[in-house]
Order: structure tokens, then sequence, then C-alpha cells
């Protein structure tokens, strides 16, 4: 490993060359099955046609200009992405956590703009929003937290699915201006919040005039089974913010806002050098056009169905505590912690990601078939039965 790389990442003994499909393959040609997409972003796989014919179409002609000018890219993204969001507006910047941080921003000012002097955003335990000091301030993680101090002030933590802390929150706190939550807690463990609670809090946002804002960075892009998760919900937020699946590996995050929350943001309030330039707009109007125009949100809930029923009947079913989720985005709770169960699979040709000791988090890519979806299963379940 290179030493003029400062050490962030415990990164595993692997160099990938190039992708097809829901495969990659290392320098030395050998096979992975990758049930991770680049952690939720390569939802369309890897070299998908549609994705490349845009990128390098788009770059024989114009990558970068400025968000001093219009263009033309960014509109067209903009007007699909509001389309299938049901928003109104939609800023664009690089990442999630960018995308978070216009959200929290958006939010702030919105109190102001109603004369609160201290507006406060409710944010929920084991939630993760994103690593810079608002966003990681907004994260509920102590553990990714700590030596950052002072975090940020202005948000309000509560346990999650417990309508009645919302409750005493409200009743206690006038301040309060908006929630920002993950329909499904990714980092922590994949964790899904209730959709009677999430229903209430779009009850308690509509009574005491708070922004129901969900973060949708992982969720979103059909990863859930529906474009976005709260679609599958019967509800609607004020703000719902994207990124990942969106560029399918190019940097682009996008905050969307509806009614008058897409109002709050004016001229010089908010922006990004490189958010939303040419290239990223091209690439991600791509992937938003083949995920609306196929039946990929519906494959994601049929392949993550049959992968539960695989797992379920396999060879490590015994290991298995319970799984939770949605669509292609789910957590196996291990009945013990396994260090190495990483290596171990990416020794046998499978890329996992365990955000916790006996956490397996699976992330396939929504274009993956029946077949890979048993080949990810079979490789997983002899995995885990060796290790235990």
């Amino acid at each position: 490993m290179s030493s003029a790389l400062m050490q962030t990442y415990a990164r595993l003994p692997v160099t990938f060359s190039h992708g097809q499909g829901v495969y990659l393959y290392d320098t030395a040609g050998r096979r992975y099955l990758d049930a991770i997409a680049g952690i939720a972003v390569n939802g369309l796989g890897h070299a998908h046609p549609a994705v490349t014919a845009a990128i390098r179409e788009q770059a024989d002609k114009l990558v970068h200009t400025s968000n001093l000018y219009r263009i033309e890219a960014q509109e067209q993204l903009a007007t699909a992405l509001c389309q299938v969001a049901g928003m109104d507006g939609c800023f664009f910047g690089n990442s999630g956590a960018e995308a978070n941080e216009a959200a929290i921003k958006l939010a702030r000012l919105y109190g102001h703009q109603r004369n609160i002097d201290k507006p406060a955003i409710v944010v929920l335990e084991g939630a993760f929003h994103g690593r810079t000091l608002a966003t990681l301030s907004a994260t509920g993680n102590r553990k990714i937290q700590a030596g950052f101090e002072p975090l940020v002030s202005g948000f309000i933590r509560a346990p999650r699915n417990d309508i009645e802390a919302l409750q005493h929150i409200a009743a206690n706190n006038p301040g309060v201006v908006a929630v920002l939550a993950e329909p499904i807690q990714g980092e922590s463990g994949v964790h899904p919040l209730d959709a009677g609670y999430l229903r209430a809090l779009r009850e308690i946002c509509d009574r005491h005039h708070w922004l129901l804002m969900l973060d949708e960075v992982q969720t979103g892009n059909g990863r859930t089974g529906h474009y976005f998760a709260y679609q599958g919900i019967g509800i609607a937020p004020d703000v719902v913010t994207t990124a990942k699946g969106l560029g399918n590996g190019v940097p682009i995050g996008a905050c969307l806002a509806r009614g008058s929350a897409a109002q709050v943001l004016g001229a010089g309030q908010h922006g990004s050098t490189y958010g939303g330039n040419p290239l990223v707009c091209a690439t991600a109007l791509a992937v938003v056009n083949t995920i609306t125009g196929s039946d990929l949100c519906a494959n994601a809930t049929a392949m993550g169905q049959l992968l539960r029923e695989e797992l379920e009947a396999g060879a490590a079913a015994a290991q298995i505590a319970g799984i939770r989720g949605k669509g292609l985005m789910l957590g196996l709770q291990l009945q013990r912690d396994i260090p190495d169960l990483a290596q171990r699979a990416l020794d046998a040709g499978l890329l996992i990601n365990l955000p916790a000791g006996n956490i397996i988090r699976l992330l396939p890519p929504l274009i993956i078939s029946a077949d890979e979806t048993r080949e990810l299963a079979a490789t997983l379940s002899r995995v885990i039965a060796a290790a235990a």
C-alpha cells in the first residue's frame, strides 16, 4: 500500500482492474461477485453500456463550465429527478454528505425565516448522514464523532421508531424546524424505520410546521424496490437527499425539495464549484432514465426476496439470527461476530461489507439475475458455515 496515502481506510489486499455487470476482476484476472456495489453506488453494475456511452459522449463535448452559467444537462437531470421524486426544486453537490449539508442549511434558513433564532433539527440514534462536521454531528455514532469535537450544535437526538419521544420533543422544544431521517439506517446495521412510524412522523411535521427531510443517499435510486423508499410507504417528504446510486460511480449528490421548502435557498446562499457539471449530470441522467425506463425496481424486490429465501435455506441458516431490510438492501445478523468474514468472503470470490461485527450488509447491483443471486447466496452460505 502506498505510503503517500493517509491511512483513513483499512483496505483489503486486492486491486481491481475492470468490471462487467455484477462482477469485478482483480489485477491477477480473478473474478469476484460484487455484493456491495461500491457501497450501494453501482446500481447498474460495472461498465453498463448506457453509463459508458453517456460519459464518453459528454467528455467529448464538455466536462465543466461552472454554475455561473446555465448547464443543459443539469436542467434535464433536475427535471427528471423532480418528476420521479414528486419534488419541485433540486440542488446538486458532489456527494451524499454535501446533499445532507444542503438540507441542513435549508432547514436552518427555513427556521430563521420564521424568526427562530436557534433552529434545531431532530435526528435519530443510529443514523449516518456523512463525515463533514455538520453531517458528522447529525450522525448517531459516537465512534466516528470521537476526536472531532466540538461538534456542531443544533441537533436533538431521538430513538428510532419511538413516536412518543418525538411528541415529547415537540412539546418541549419550540425551536425545532425539521426532522432528518433515513428510511433504512445502513451504516448502523440495516435498520428499517417502521412504516407506521414514518407516517406518524409526517403527521407530526405537518402539525408543528416542521420539514420532514429524508436521507435517501443509500436507499434511493431503486435500491429498495421503489425509486425512493418513501414511495413504498405512501408519504412525501418536504426534502429528500440522494447520491450513491445516482451517478453509478461518478460523484454526484442531490438535495430535492417541494412546496415552500423549494423556495428557501436563494442566490448566493449555497453553492458548489463542481456540483452538477455537464459530465456528472449527463451520466446521472442516463442512470435515472435507465432505472425509470426498465423493471429494475421490480427486479430489486424480486431478487431481494430470492436472496432471503436462499440464505434462509442454505448451509449457514443456523448461523443467521435474522435478515432485515428491503429490496436489495439487506442486513444479515449472525449469531456471533466473525471478525475476518470479509477476508474469508474475498478469498471465496465474494465482496461483502460488515458495518458491525455480526452484521453483513448486502447491496448487490440492481441488475443482478436469479442465477447470480443464487450464486451470491450459496457462496456466502459456504463462507459463513466454514467460519462457524
